[in-house]
């Protein structure tokens, strides 16, 4: 038996095989063991592999992290021949037939992948606890949520089922559940992970895929493993240096702009959320860096709004394809109401305002750029909430009653009313928005990387993360500045 695995992260993990002191057997076992005597409390594995892991741990395996045990998210990341639910009952049993190519390169990584991780349906919600597989709990309360979109795979890293997993982030799905678990989520710049075979241009660049990890150089090492672009492209990250390496170099004195802003969409944060980015800043200060106040260079309501707005279309794109492949009955019969409605607004939505919505990402992404001039990074919080609880997740009984009527056959003209949809529009803004209230969505709008970085917890002992955003294409130093921070003050959930 492997007893100390959970003491090692991936590339502690990949050192020890290619030195020859532990085989990938044994450590998956462990890491089996591991899961199978949590997993029945989080939920956060929804799909074993286990033979299929067996067989590669005991072939030949190369790079960073031959012999690591991983997790792939139940979305977006395909394996082929497994199982890709994407976190709905309408795709239950299906089996994948291709692999997505930036599940290729983690394998050519040397991982073993030995499961996959829940998901919300479609990955559009900030929670994890679709009705295809139910709620994951977050490791340090199981009465409340892990986040989402990426739930699963933060409540695997967390709990050390694994040292890192497969995540997907499209609005602040790898940052929010990172926050909410107590480990470290970068999500990339626009292109510089593949999203392919099956997507080129997925909710209108919004989304990218990397993973979370518990430590700065596993998810640096990773990127170094999965960064460039593949045939088709829309977009290409600049040339990247050796995220790795790179965390070895001189970080210098960064100039970094800070928001404490104490509301968020007309509603307020709250106190832990501000008290951490405040001590952060205090700790930025302490290594040699500037930190100064400063009023955020963009417009988060218009942000949120645009963003919706935009995920809203390409939902219906989606729903519509779906209906075309199992008929509309089954497709309804099967997706929640939650992805119906954002279809049914996103049918109805003019073409002018996806237009509007695309011209607010390129303004608020010249509006930061500019803000780059003068400072190296953007510090605000990644949620202006602790982990919610669970019952506070789920619906409440009458915004299911009204989910149902408007999703009803009297309901649908309502959608065609340009001023009763922008009162639902807003209304369902309004809702998102106070489950977590997401500071998120400004970067997978924009494209500028961002990262959640656990340094802080409650007095309850729950994690609370803080959020950093940097320039188009600067990953490099903002790994440094993570790794900084992790040597300064060690993650308070690093086990």
């Amino acid at each position: 038996m492997f007893d100390e695995y959970v003491d090692y992260d991936g590339l502690g993990l990949g050192a020890l095989v290619a030195r020859g002191d532990v085989h990938p057997l044994e450590i998956l076992e462990a890491a089996i063991r591991r899961a199978e005597k949590l997993n029945p409390e989080l939920n956060a594995i929804v799909t074993p592999l286990h033979e299929r892991a067996r067989a590669r741990a005991q072939g030949e395996l190369s790079g960073p992290f031959a012999g690591v045990p991983f997790l792939l998210k139940d979305a977006h990341h395909a394996l082929r021949g497994t199982p890709m639910s994407n976190g709905s009952r309408l795709h239950q049993g299906e089996l994948s037939s291709f692999t997505s190519e930036i599940v290729q390169r983690f394998l050519e990584a040397g991982v073993v992948i030995f499961g996959k991780t829940n998901t919300p349906e479609y990955k559009l919600s900030v929670f994890t606890m679709p009705k295809a597989w139910g709620a994951t709990r977050n490791p340090w309360d199981s009465t409340r949520s892990a986040g989402g979109s990426s739930g699963g795979s933060a409540a695997a890293v967390s709990a050390g089922i694994v040292p890192m997993a497969s995540a997907t982030d499209e609005g602040g799905s790898i940052r929010m559940p990172a926050s909410a678990c107590g480990v470290f989520g970068l999500k990339p710049s626009r292109g510089r992970n593949p999203i392919g075979p099956d997507f080129g241009w997925e909710y209108e660049g919004q989304s990218t895929s990397h993973i979370v990890s518990r430590t700065v150089r596993d998810t640096a090492a990773m990127l170094d493993a999965t960064a460039g672009p593949e045939p088709g492209s829309p977009y290409v990250a600049p040339d990247p240096t050796g995220f790795l390496a790179g965390l070895e170099a001189n970080l210098g004195q960064l100039r970094v702009g800070m928001s404490t802003a104490t509301q968020v969409y007309g509603v307020p944060m709250e106190r832990p959320c501000i008290d951490a980015v405040r001590a952060t800043g205090r700790l930025l200060q302490d290594l040699g860096h500037i930190v100064e106040e400063v009023p955020l260079p963009f417009d988060e309501w218009e942000v949120l709004r645009a963003s919706i707005l935009l995920g809203a279309a390409n939902t219906a794109a989606v729903v519509a394809d779906l209906e075309a492949r199992y008929g509309r009955a089954k497709a309804h019969g099967s997706l929640e109401e939650v992805v119906r409605l954002l279809a049914a607004v996103g049918r109805t939505v003019p073409a002018e305002q996806v237009g509007a919505a695309r011209w607010t990402g390129r303004r608020v992404g010249l509006a930061l750029a500019k803000f780059y001039t003068g400072y190296d990074l953007l510090l605000i919080p990644t949620m202006g909430r602790v982990p919610v609880p669970l019952e506070e997740a789920a619906p409440t009984a009458q915004e299911q009653r009204l989910l149902r009527f408007l999703l009803s056959a009297p309901a649908a003209p309502l959608f065609g009313v340009r001023a009763l949809r922008e009162r639902i529009m807003d209304a369902q803004m309004e809702a998102f928005s106070r489950q977590v209230l997401p500071r998120t969505m400004v970067a997978n709008l924009t494209g500028v990387p961002a990262m959640s970085v656990p340094l802080h917890r409650t007095e309850q002992g729950l994690p609370v993360g803080v959020q950093f955003l940097g320039p188009y294409g600067d990953e490099a130093r903002m790994l440094r500045l993570a790794a900084q921070l992790e040597e300064a003050k060690p993650w308070p959930f690093r086990r």
